[in-house]
């Protein structure tokens, strides 16, 4: 069997023929009885892009006939709104069809209710000499990393690496890969509308009348919320280092899981609903491709270079230019992943 798998989309949407007939081909690296987490992006509160849980139900269908015991997990994020907190994330969740009545299964928040079910794991790189994520290793057999393949205004794509590094990553840990840069105001562009604001988790950004937005970059997160939501792009993200830093530290974070998981997991990458930005944003998020179908696979590397092959490229570049996403493979190749 190939490393990746290619099944591509038939009949009607949800396109759960496509699905099936994708995991079909894997040789399930479970056994009965197994725990089985299936990480997922379940869509941030008002997100119109993210994918039903029709999927995901049938992921979990897969592992339950295999004798395993599946369930699906999030962890919570830097940035306001309905994922923030695990009962908010929970509540966002539940809105969005992702619930355990639907899916035939629990569904979790891994870092924990408080944020604090967190564990340190080896990852001796350049940039992280450790990475701090969710301790759900301790209870789970088994993974299945499925990703919404899609844009993103920081990595260019996220995909399976992405939903591995800052999908199992703790809130600290997102930070120390988000914290090499910050925004910086257009003031041409600016209408004073205070949105950056509004929106940002920890009051770094201000603003007195008559004067411009400020940001007290003492207090700045990098979580780039201000520079998504902001609805006259004014803000653009200013680089602290080289824009590479950040490609590395995901690929590090990501490296550093899959040592722990990498025996025990299967990738599959949803080419479907192929959005300009994360999940992570509120509103509509711009389709800028067709629906393709899913890639699976034994390692996230191969599985997310087999998806840009069939996308191109080019469709996130003309959305994000001048990110130098290529060095995410280049990296997971240089220290091994």
């Amino acid at each position: 069997m190939a490393d990746f798998l290619f099944e591509p989309i038939a009949g009607e949407k949800p396109y759960i023929d496509a699905l099936r007939q994708l995991l079909r081909q894997f040789k399930a690296p479970f056994t009965s009885g197994d725990s089985v987490g299936i990480k997922l992006h379940w869509g941030e509160r008002g997100n119109k892009g993210y994918l039903p849980p029709d999927y995901a139900k049938e992921i979990a269908s897969w592992l339950a006939a295999h004798g395993a015991k599946p369930f699906v997990f999030d962890t919570t994020v830097l940035y306001s709104g309905g994922r923030r907190t695990a009962e908010d994330s929970l509540n966002t969740a539940a809105d969005h069809g992702y619930t355990a009545d639907f899916l035939g299964c629990p569904v979790i928040i891994a870092d924990g209710i408080d944020g604090r079910n967190i564990v340190s794991i080896p990852a001796d790189y350049k940039h992280f000499k450790t990475v701090q994520v969710a301790s759900v290793f301790d209870r789970t057999q088994g993974f299945v990393i499925f990703s919404h393949f899609k844009g993103h205004m920081v990595s260019l794509f996220g995909g399976a690496i992405k939903n591995i590094s800052m999908g199992f990553a703790s809130r600290a840990q997102k930070q120390r890969m988000h914290s090499d840069y910050h925004p910086i105001l257009s003031k041409k562009k600016c209408t004073r509308c205070g949105v950056c604001v509004n929106i940002c988790p920890t009051k770094a950004a201000s603003i007195f009348e008559p004067n411009y937005p400020e940001y007290d970059l003492q207090k700045c997160i990098g979580c780039a919320q201000c520079i998504a939501m902001c609805p006259e792009m004014a803000l653009k993200i200013f680089w602290e280092s080289d824009m590479t830093v950040f490609q590395e530290k995901l690929v590090e974070t990501a490296a550093a899981v899959w040592k722990k998981i990498g025996q025990k997991t299967i990738v599959i990458n949803a080419l479907l609903n192929i959005t300009a930005e994360c999940d992570c944003l509120p509103g509509n998020n711009p389709i800028i491709n067709e629906d393709l179908g899913f890639v699976g696979g034994y390692h996230p590397v191969e599985v997310d270079e087999e998806a840009l092959k069939i996308t191109g490229a080019d469709i996130f570049e003309k959305v994000h230019p001048g990110i130098p996403w290529q060095r995410q493979f280049s990296y997971a190749r240089e220290i091994g992943f």
